[in-house]
């Protein structure tokens, strides 16, 4: 393997801690979203996940055996682990996860630990999915995880589809509110650039754009920020305390066919938002555990 060589990686979904599966989905309906029938994984957790036409996709992710959870956490699974530590820290809700596809997680895992970023031991595992006409997938897949210890409360990874769930699941990428995709991930830092090498080599990408408000990283098919507290102000109309430390996921924004399709459908489902820089800004909620931006 060759540590020099670089390939950007695409942005493949979003782990998003909710108190329970059931409060996500109905605050996930009202807000216009299609979610997918609830899926175990075998250590302990469950999700229930949107899937988007850009091929990525949001994973609300609940405790479904604490039991479970407690023993993989103990076992080496960092995936557990790592969503235990941030629901003791921060609660049941929010961002903690940002993912990233690959097509070979063993040599991720073997970058992360040559550049001193290694967020715990690759996770191999599979699970079943329910699709709306009732077949049943099973997808494996394989995790490299990327941290810093300096930031307790994020962490990313890279997944790999050893076997990919079934790819026919047009009725679950339509949307009422119109989204298509993932445009932006939005963290915060008092100092965004200290965590500019994490995400640099997790994204597997060197070029960084740094502004006056943070830094933004691309990967294939969306933007990473990374903005201070005077940038989540300034983009999204929201204070942060500048004295913490750590990133911390605050954002998701949105790509919509219609923004007026979006703003409609909010106004019959008495959904509060604001709006900036031509976004409509949903403040978070229980089972919406950031802000979500509808836009461009």
């Amino acid at each position: 393997m060759s540590l020099s060589k670089r390939t950007t990686r695409p942005l493949d979904h979003l782990v998003l801690p909710v108190d329970a599966l059931e409060q996500a989905r109905r605050r996930l309906n009202d807000l216009g979203f299609t979610v997918a029938e609830d899926a175990r994984h075998p250590f302990g957790t469950e999700n229930a996940c949107v899937f988007f036409s850009d091929s990525t996709y949001l994973e609300p992710l609940a405790v479904a055996s604490r039991e479970e959870c407690e023993a993989a956490a103990l076992d080496g699974n960092a995936f557990v682990a790592r969503d235990q530590a941030f629901r003791f820290r921060q609660g049941p809700q929010g961002l903690s996860a940002i993912v990233l596809g690959t097509e070979d997680a063993a040599s991720d895992h073997m970058r992360f630990r040559a550049h001193g970023i290694s967020g715990g031991d690759m996770l191999e595992f599979s699970r079943s999915m329910r699709l709306p006409d009732g077949r049943e997938g099973l997808g494996s897949f394989r995790l490299a995880f990327a941290a810093d210890l300096r930031s307790p409360d994020f962490f990313l990874f890279s997944c790999q589809r050893v076997r990919a769930l079934p790819s026919e699941r047009g009725a679950l990428e339509r949307h009422d509110n119109g989204v298509l995709g993932i445009s932006e991930v939005v963290l915060s830092e008092t100092n965004p650039t200290d965590f500019q090498y994490l995400l640099q080599e997790a994204v597997d990408e060197r070029e960084v754009e740094a502004h006056s408000f943070g830094m933004d990283i691309e990967t294939t098919n969306a933007k990473i920020s990374v903005l201070s507290a005077a940038g989540m102000e300034a983009f999204f109309g929201r204070s942060v305390r500048s004295a913490e430390r750590g990133l911390r996921g605050r954002a998701v924004v949105f790509r919509v066919a219609d923004l007026e399709v979006t703003r409609a459908h909010f106004a019959r489902n008495d959904i509060e938002f604001s709006e900036m820089g031509g976004r409509l800004i949903v403040p978070e909620m229980p089972g919406q555990g950031v802000i979500f931006a509808f836009g461009a």
